[in-house]
Formats: structure tokens, C-alpha cells, sequence
């Protein structure tokens, strides 16, 4: 099967999909768009994280003809060109970023959240990055990096 979809914001097709596969698996593999990681494949750690039509999904479980005529946005789509989008800075000046393997999921659940919430609480940031897990930093520098990408959001306004 073939599927057109557009990813950020460029129209991609990939050919010879069969129906079982993954959205992440097109991405990664077919694509060449390795910044989603396929950790648990199981919609459980949230590494795989990208927008689908603005919203946050686990590409691991969404099939690749469920993103049939979808605009799909991936980490590596929301940096202009070499410039790096100001969650992703913050993430890079907070320390937030050890082994990786999270980062890029944290990071589409993290813009996703300032964009909506331009001052959240602790409470709120915790809340919003519950669908992503860590194994390496133990979260403060990730939410330092969250409460860096809000306030850098907010003086930008």
C-alpha cells in the first residue's frame, strides 16, 4: 500500500507499507526520520512521540494508514532549518539531555504543553510529561529545561 501524508510540512509518500505497520516504523524507516526513538513499541514510554494533525501521539501505535492525507510533525520538524526551537534549546541549556533516547518525545511533550499552557505549574509540567519516561536524568533537569522553554515562550510574547 502506498501512503501520502505530509511531514513537517513537506508531502512524503511511502510506497510498499503493509497494513500492520507502524507510523513510527514509516517514519524511521522509509522516511529517514530517525529523531523518533522505538523504545517499548507499546505506547508506554513515549519516545516516539510526534504530532498527527497538531496532536501528540506514540507513532508506535498508530497505524501508517491511519496517517493517510495527515500532517505529521516530528522532532526534527520543529527547528528552522539549523536553528533550534526554543524547547529544544532549553532542553540542551537545562542539561536535560543525557543518553537521548527520551529527549525527542519529551521534547514534542514539552512544546506541546507551552504552546497551550504558557505558565504551568509544576504540578501541571509532571502531569504533561506523565506518557514520557526517563532511565537516565531523574527529571529535574527535565523539568528545569520545561520551566526554561515556558518562561523563554512567555518573555517572547
Amino acid at each position: 500500500m502506498r501512503v501520502n501524508l505530509t511531514v513537517n510540512g513537506e508531502p512524503r509518500q511511502a510506497d510498499d507499507v503493509w497494513p500492520g505497520e507502524s507510523l513510527l516504523y514509516v517514519l524511521r524507516e522509509r522516511l529517514g526520520l530517525p529523531g523518533s526513538k522505538n523504545a517499548c513499541e507499546q505506547g508506554e514510554c513515549g519516545s516516539c512521540t510526534v504530532y498527527l494533525d497538531d496532536t501528540p501521539v506514540c507513532a508506535c501505535l498508530v497505524a501508517a494508514g491511519q496517517a493517510e492525507g495527515r500532517a505529521v510533525r516530528t522532532v526534527e520538524g520543529l527547528a528552522t532549518g539549523d536553528d533550534l526551537d526554543p524547547v529544544q534549546q532549553a532542553f540542551v541549556e537545562a542539561g536535560a539531555v543525557q543518553c537521548g533516547f527520551c529527549t525527542p518525545g519529551l521534547i514534542v511533550a514539552t512544546h506541546d504543553l507551552v504552546r497551550r499552557n504558557a505558565k504551568p505549574t509544576d504540578p501541571e509540567i509532571r502531569e504533561a510529561l506523565a506518557g514520557n519516561l526517563c532511565r537516565c536524568t531523574g527529571y529535574e533537569k527535565i523539568l528545569d529545561a520545561v520551566r526554561l522553554a515556558a518562561t523563554r515562550r512567555e518573555e517572547a510574547r
